[in-house]
């Protein structure tokens, strides 16, 4: 599942503006977004704190960096997009992550994301459902982490960064396959709740 959000949240990234341009996936993990944001013209710099995804990432040409996105090594005004994919729902200090990412975000760079909201649904689907059906992700989830959109929204526009949410989910019969073969794609489509899983994007405005 975590790929086909990746390519989800890697429709919402433009091809790179300028030469250099820099992307910044925090919670890179083993570079599931690598393969689709080949091509838009970014140098992929990969953040995260478990070493072993890193060298994953690092074999899909991404560049890697061990560091807490709460404490970015980077300069102000740096970089051009930071994708925050699945990573909001593990933290528990968001404001601290999206302030760190508005920092180092050039003024016109882009923040991508998606996360669970926090909602009875949510943690229905999220982890009861999830777990019965996919062990193998038990005990991954705290809901007590998960992250109501709008203080999402008002925690990026603290930071210049107008940030606008849509709700998303997978294609239900391609899901179902999915679920009984492991085999085939699930495109990860807009729905008109937020209430389960969404995706935000926002530009940074000029200071």
């Amino acid at each position: 599942m975590l790929y086909w959000l990746a390519r989800a949240r890697a429709s919402l990234i433009p091809p790179a503006e300028r030469d250099g341009a820099v992307l910044l996936d925090l919670g890179c993990g083993g570079g599931l977004l690598a393969p689709h944001v080949a091509g838009k013209g970014y140098r992929h710099v990969g953040v995260d704190l478990v070493f072993s995804g890193l060298e994953q990432a690092s074999a899909h040409g991404v560049v890697p960096v061990q560091a807490d996105a709460t404490r970015l090594p980077f300069a102000d005004a740096s970089v051009d997009v930071v994708s925050a994919g699945e990573l909001l729902e593990h933290v528990p200090d968001v404001p601290g992550v999206i302030a760190e990412a508005c920092r180092v975000l050039r003024p016109g760079g882009w923040l991508v994301l998606d996360t669970i909201n926090d909602t009875a649904l949510a943690r229905l689907i999220a982890v009861r459902l999830a777990e019965f059906v996919m062990p193998a992700v038990r005990g991954i989830h705290d809901p007590a982490l998960f992250v109501d959109p709008g203080r999402l929204r008002d925690e990026c526009a603290k930071h210049g960064v107008p940030l606008e949410v849509r709700g998303v989910r997978p294609t239900l019969l391609p899901l179902t396959r999915w679920l009984l073969t492991r085999r085939n794609a699930v495109p990860i489509v807009p729905t008109f709740t937020t209430a389960i899983l969404y995706q935000g994007r926002g530009r940074k405005g000029n200071p």
